[in-house]
C-alpha cells in the first residue's frame, strides 16, 4: 500500500496514518508485517525517524523526521507543550458544552517492558480541552433506551498520557465508539451492525508547530477515511464540521438506519 503524504520538506514528513496500522514493529504484535515506518521508508527511499505515535486503531497526522539531527531538535517540542494537536471523535451521549478536563491519570505499565517499574507512582497530570460539534439521536434501541444518542467532539490534549483521550472520555461517561478498552460494547455493536463501522472513531485531524529550522508556522491536516465519511453522511453531519468549530450544535433526529 502507499501512504498519503500530507507534508514534506527537507527535514520533516507527515502521513495520514490508516486506522489499524502499527507505527513500528512491536513485540506485542509480532505477527504483523506491515508498519507505517517501514512502508514510508520504502515509499520515499530513505530512513525516517518517528517523533510521536498514534495508537494502532487511531488514524490521522503522523510526523517523522528525515534525520536523527532533526529528530533531536523536534523531540523537546513534543516533550513540552509546543506541538498543538487536534483530534475528532464520535462518542456516546450528548456532550452539551465545551470544557477543559483536568483529571490526572495513573501511569499505565506494560506487563513485560515495565515489569521492574514501581506501580505506586502518583497519577500524572492530564489535561484535555474538548468541545461538541454536532449531536444526533437515532431510533435504534441500545440497552434499556428506545433511542441512542451520539456526539461529534473536537479534542485538544494539553498533555500526552497513554490513551489520554479515550480514558478522559470514559471518565466523562462519553465513551468513544469502537473503543474496545474503555468503551461501551453495546454502542460499539450498534455501530458495527447498523453502520458497518468496525474501527475506533478517533482521528488525529491536525498538527501545528513552529518549524525548528525555518521558524515558519506549520499546519498539517488529515482527512478522515471512508468509514468516517459514511457515518457522518448517515448522521447528516457536514464534513466542514471537521475543519472549523461551529458556534452552535447541530441536532438531528434520525429515522431507522
Amino acid at each position: 500500500m502507499e501512504l498519503e503524504i500530507l507534508y514534506r520538506d527537507d527535514a520533516l514528513i507527515a502521513v495520514n496514518k490508516p486506522a489499524g496500522m502499527l507505527v513500528h514493529r512491536s513485540w506485542l504484535d509480532s505477527h504483523e508485517t506491515v508498519f507505517v515506518m517501514q512502508t514510508l521508508r520504502d515509499q520515499i527511499g530513505q530512513h525516517v525517524f518517528p517523533l510521536h505515535r498514534l495508537d494502532r486503531p487511531t488514524s490521522g497526522v503522523l510526523l517523522f523526521a528525515l534525520s536523527s539531527e532533526i529528530a533531536a531538535m523536534m523531540m523537546p517540542l513534543f516533550a513540552g507543550r509546543d506541538i498543538h494537536k487536534t483530534y475528532h471523535a464520535i462518542v456516546r451521549g450528548w456532550v452539551k458544552e465545551a470544557a477543559v478536563l483536568d483529571y490526572p491519570l495513573k501511569v499505565m505499565l506494560d506487563k513485560i517492558a515495565d515489569k521492574k517499574a514501581s506501580e505506586d507512582k502518583e497519577p500524572q497530570e492530564a489535561i484535555t480541552a474538548y468541545a461538541p460539534l454536532a449531536t444526533v439521536e437515532t431510533n435504534i434501541a441500545v440497552g434499556p433506551y428506545a433511542t441512542s444518542r451520539y456526539s461529534l467532539v473536537e479534542m485538544k490534549p494539553e498533555t500526552g498520557r497513554k490513551h489520554q483521550l479515550r480514558r478522559h472520555m470514559h471518565h466523562l461517561n462519553h465513551h468513544m465508539i469502537g473503543d474496545v478498552n474503555y468503551g461501551d460494547g453495546k454502542h460499539n455493536r450498534m455501530f458495527r451492525e447498523h453502520l458497518d463501522c468496525h474501527r475506533l472513531m478517533l482521528h488525529a485531524s491536525r498538527l501545528q508547530f513552529t518549524h525548528p529550522l525555518t521558524g515558519a508556522a506549520v499546519d498539517i491536516r488529515a482527512n478522515v477515511d471512508e468509514v468516517w465519511q459514511q457515518v457522518m453522511t448517515t448522521f447528516s453531519w457536514s464534513p466542514t464540521l471537521l475543519l472549523n468549530t461551529p458556534d452552535t450544535i447541530t441536532v438531528t433526529i434520525m429515522n431507522a438506519l
